[in-house]
């Protein structure tokens, strides 16, 4: 039992939530993207990008810098929330440091450049940015509810995070 649930104090969902078994796994995925695709541009992406036409190696160029820039957000976002995970730092600390992270969903290529692109370049971007979904979602969810004071009936409001938290998923 927790030194909250000990003292009668309601659990916070957003501490819960930042040190659950499915962040974990958010975690693990997230950094094996950062590792394949580092391994990705630095030897086989490396070699197609020589092979492409002018316009495409510029596609190339462009969207493998934003592929790049997109998880390495994403890889300091996981790994302050497991420094939350690992009771390294608060989850108020981690709130504050978060907003040096650009979670942005805005830089979505076309499809017209996506097509000029290698075909395993294409689906690590389209990972990178299914990724970048939950990660924005979950993030939503739990600093939301850290900067929330907590109105009325507590167990109301955690019912409520998890159906926000769930219809958001969009499975």
């Amino acid at each position: 039992m927790s030194d909250q649930s000990a003292r009668g104090e309601p659990v916070s969902f957003s501490e819960r939530l930042a040190g659950s078994q499915a962040f974990g796994l958010l975690f693990k995925e997230g950094m094996a993207l950062v590792e394949e695709t580092a391994g990705y541009l630095d030897g086989p992406g490396r070699q197609e990008s020589k092979q492409l036409e002018r316009a495409a190696a510029l596609v190339y160029a462009t969207e493998s810098m934003r592929l790049t820039t997109r998880l390495m957000q994403l890889a300091s976002w996981l790994l302050l929330h497991r420094a939350v995970k690992e009771g390294e730092m608060s989850l108020a600390q981690a709130s504050k440091e978060k907003n040096k992270v650009k979670l942005a969903g805005s830089d979505r290529p076309d499809a017209e450049n996506l097509a000029l692109l290698p075909e395993l370049l294409r689906d690590l971007i389209d990972r990178s940015l299914r990724l970048q979904d939950r990660v924005r979602r979950l993030d939503a969810t739990i600093h939301k509810t850290a900067a929330e004071p907590s109105p009325g009936n507590p167990v109301e409001r955690q019912l409520g995070l998890l159906k926000a938290a769930f219809e958001s998923d969009g499975r």
